[in-house]
Protein backbone atom coordinates (compact mmCIF):
# COMPACT_ATOMS: atom_id res chain seq x y z
CA UNK A 1 0.00 0.00 0.00
CA UNK A 2 2.86 2.49 0.94
CA UNK A 3 4.32 1.95 -2.40
CA UNK A 4 1.37 3.41 -4.52
CA UNK A 5 -0.05 5.98 -1.50
CA UNK A 6 3.38 7.92 -1.29
CA UNK A 7 3.71 8.22 -4.28
CA UNK A 8 0.03 9.43 -5.47
CA UNK A 9 0.33 11.42 -2.23
CA UNK A 10 3.53 13.69 -3.30
CA UNK A 11 2.37 13.96 -6.99
CA UNK A 12 -1.24 15.56 -5.48
CA UNK A 13 0.55 17.71 -3.05
CA UNK A 14 2.96 19.17 -5.89
CA UNK A 15 -0.27 19.67 -8.09
CA UNK A 16 -1.98 21.37 -5.48
CA UNK A 17 0.80 23.91 -4.64
CA UNK A 18 0.95 24.30 -8.64
CA UNK A 19 -2.80 25.15 -8.46
CA UNK A 20 -2.34 27.19 -5.45
CA UNK A 21 0.23 29.83 -7.47
CA UNK A 22 -1.87 29.44 -10.42
CA UNK A 23 -4.88 31.57 -8.86
CA UNK A 24 -2.32 33.48 -7.01
CA UNK A 25 -0.89 34.64 -10.38
CA UNK A 26 -4.50 34.93 -12.15
CA UNK A 27 -5.88 36.90 -9.66
CA UNK A 28 -2.64 39.40 -9.83
CA UNK A 29 -3.27 39.41 -13.41
CA UNK A 30 -6.99 40.09 -13.37
CA UNK A 31 -6.08 43.35 -11.27
CA UNK A 32 -3.07 44.37 -13.83
CA UNK A 33 -5.33 43.74 -16.71
CA UNK A 34 -8.47 45.82 -14.65
CA UNK A 35 -6.15 48.77 -13.88
CA UNK A 36 -4.68 49.26 -16.98
CA UNK A 37 -0.69 47.79 -15.95
CA UNK A 38 -0.68 45.16 -18.28
CA UNK A 39 -2.07 45.25 -22.29
CA UNK A 40 -4.07 41.93 -23.68
CA UNK A 41 -3.38 43.21 -26.65
CA UNK A 42 0.50 42.10 -26.19
CA UNK A 43 -0.06 38.21 -27.16
CA UNK A 44 2.41 37.04 -25.01
CA UNK A 45 0.45 38.68 -21.76
CA UNK A 46 -2.96 37.15 -23.62
CA UNK A 47 -1.66 34.22 -23.97
CA UNK A 48 -0.77 33.54 -20.39
CA UNK A 49 -3.90 35.13 -19.24
CA UNK A 50 -6.45 32.79 -20.94
CA UNK A 51 -4.30 29.93 -19.91
CA UNK A 52 -4.61 31.32 -16.39
CA UNK A 53 -8.56 31.72 -16.83
CA UNK A 54 -9.30 28.34 -18.68
CA UNK A 55 -7.45 26.97 -15.82
CA UNK A 56 -8.80 28.45 -12.73
CA UNK A 57 -12.28 29.39 -14.20
CA UNK A 58 -14.09 25.57 -13.47
CA UNK A 59 -12.75 25.93 -9.75
CA UNK A 60 -13.82 30.09 -8.98
CA UNK A 61 -17.42 29.66 -10.77
CA UNK A 62 -19.39 27.36 -8.70
CA UNK A 63 -17.73 29.44 -5.73
CA UNK A 64 -19.03 32.49 -7.21
CA UNK A 65 -22.44 31.26 -7.59
CA UNK A 66 -22.54 30.50 -3.80
CA UNK A 67 -20.96 33.28 -2.71
CA UNK A 68 -22.94 36.39 -2.25
CA UNK A 69 -22.15 39.36 -4.70
CA UNK A 70 -20.35 41.91 -2.89
CA UNK A 71 -19.90 44.46 -6.07
CA UNK A 72 -16.70 44.49 -7.23
CA UNK A 73 -14.86 42.15 -4.79
CA UNK A 74 -14.18 39.24 -5.51
CA UNK A 75 -13.62 36.74 -2.93
CA UNK A 76 -14.11 33.45 -4.78
CA UNK A 77 -9.92 32.95 -5.60
CA UNK A 78 -9.59 33.59 -1.43
CA UNK A 79 -11.79 30.68 -0.71
CA UNK A 80 -10.71 28.50 -3.16
CA UNK A 81 -7.00 29.03 -1.98
CA UNK A 82 -8.55 28.47 1.91
CA UNK A 83 -9.76 25.14 -0.07
CA UNK A 84 -6.73 23.99 -1.49
CA UNK A 85 -4.90 24.55 2.00
CA UNK A 86 -7.19 22.79 3.32
CA UNK A 87 -6.65 19.97 0.84
CA UNK A 88 -2.69 20.26 1.18
CA UNK A 89 -3.36 19.55 5.39
CA UNK A 90 -5.74 16.87 5.07
CA UNK A 91 -2.96 15.23 2.38
CA UNK A 92 -0.07 15.82 4.76
CA UNK A 93 -2.00 14.19 7.27
CA UNK A 94 -2.65 11.22 5.39
CA UNK A 95 0.75 10.75 4.90
CA UNK A 96 1.90 11.05 8.43
CA UNK A 97 -0.45 8.65 9.62
CA UNK A 98 0.05 5.95 6.71
CA UNK A 99 3.18 6.32 5.89
CA UNK A 100 5.10 7.81 8.29
CA UNK A 101 6.44 10.91 5.75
Amino acid sequence: MDIILGPLITVASIALEILKWMVIVQAIMSWLVAFGVVNTRNRFVYLIGDFLYRITEPLLRPIRRVLPDLGGIDLSPVVLLLAIVFAQNVLARVAIRYIGF
